[in-house]
């Protein structure tokens, strides 16, 4: 009699030892057809850090914006606040004094229905019903009057705090979404600088460290003629960081961003002007290219992102971009068109 025994079937174990085995021998397969990754070149690399770069100006100069509202605007509340806080003691003086006047009458016999309606929260809806006692003194009500005044103008100061404080909150978010963006951007750039080789990188240090000595002497103030005292002081000041690195959001003295390094420079020369390029393109006397003196602002790009210190024979100084230090550079090769001039 034939037997018609079941064939053994393999244990669990091996069936997963061997479809994972199948599965590593498709994958390698898979990886061996795949197109390898290909690597960027050093000048392609370069060129998208510098895009990269760009873009996080753009947001550092938003962020610095969004962060001077925020400043201001906490002053603008804290004044507000001082403001309610004395107006709230006056208020309290003008009411210890209606009722001291209470008192009094209370002592003598009772207290007068005029005076009585003085005391309410509302002073409106007293002078509606104490016009129909006809019991006011005109001392009563000048009092009254002045309480009135001081509890509209506490109401008015009050909802102009809420306003701001939500401004101050809108701002708020404003200023840390900017920040994120500057510093996506820089986490971008750098995790492309990364993939390069360390020779790669030497060459691309290299040259900056060439373009940076190579900025150090150019010009020479002493020798033109054309800068007015305040922009030549401004000038001056900013000849002597030369070499700063750049830095968003920063302001000195020891780094500085686009706006960051104008704005000081003006400082130093005794002439406050707005923190960032876009408010201070719109000060002073607009330029053509003819017309640019010496330490005057010129303004890149259509967006007006970008500024520096014009520093005489098409040569500007200013504070760059991520990477790079305060120095001269060539209004050509700026990396965005010129817009105009600024003579503060």
């Amino acid at each position: 009699m034939t037997s018609h025994r079941r064939p053994k079937q393999p244990s669990r174990t091996r069936v997963t030892v061997l479809t994972t085995a199948a599965a590593a021998v498709v994958l390698s397969a898979n990886a061996a057809n795949a197109a390898p990754s290909e690597k960027l070149g050093k000048d392609e690399v370069k060129a998208k850090v510098d895009t990269l770069y760009e873009q996080a100006e753009q947001a550092t100069e938003k962020y610095n914006g969004a962060k001077e509202k925020q400043q201001k605007l906490q002053k603008e509340i804290s004044a507000i606040q001082d403001n309610v806080a004395r107006g709230q003691e006056e208020l309290n003086k003008l009411r210890d004094g209606l009722g001291s006047l209470a008192t009094a009458q209370y002592r003598s016999g009772g207290i007068d229905p005029s005076v009585q309606l003085f005391l309410s929260a509302d002073p409106d809806d007293y002078l509606d019903k104490a016009s129909t006692l006809d019991q006011l003194s005109a001392q009563q009500v000048e009092a009254l009057g002045k309480i009135q005044d001081k509890q509209r103008e506490l109401a008015q100061q009050r909802a102009e705090a809420t306003e701001k404080l939500k401004d101050l909150a809108s701002t708020r978010t404003e200023l840390g979404n900017k920040k994120q963006e500057v510093q996506g951007k820089l986490a971008e750039a750098q995790k492309l600088l990364n993939t390069l080789t360390a020779k790669e990188k030497a060459a691309l240090a290299a040259e900056q460290q060439r373009a940076d000595r190579s900025s150090s002497s150019r010009v020479d103030l002493g020798n033109d003629s054309s800068a007015s005292g305040r922009a030549a002081a401004a000038f001056s000041a900013a000849q002597s960081r030369i070499g700063s690195p750049y830095v968003y959001g920063a302001t000195g003295p020891s780094s500085y961003d686009c706006s960051g390094l104008t704005s000081w420079a003006y400082a130093q020369a005794g002439v406050s002007i707005p923190r960032t390029s876009e408010a201070q393109a719109n000060i002073g006397t607009r330029l053509t290219r003819s017309q640019l003196q010496v330490g005057d602002l010129v303004f890149f790009f259509n967006d007006l992102h970008h500024v520096g210190l014009y520093a005489g024979n098409g040569q500007v100084l200013h504070a760059p971009r991520t990477g790079t230090v305060v120095r001269y550079e060539s209004m050509d090769t700026i990396g965005g068109p010129f817009m105009f001039g600024v003579r503060v």
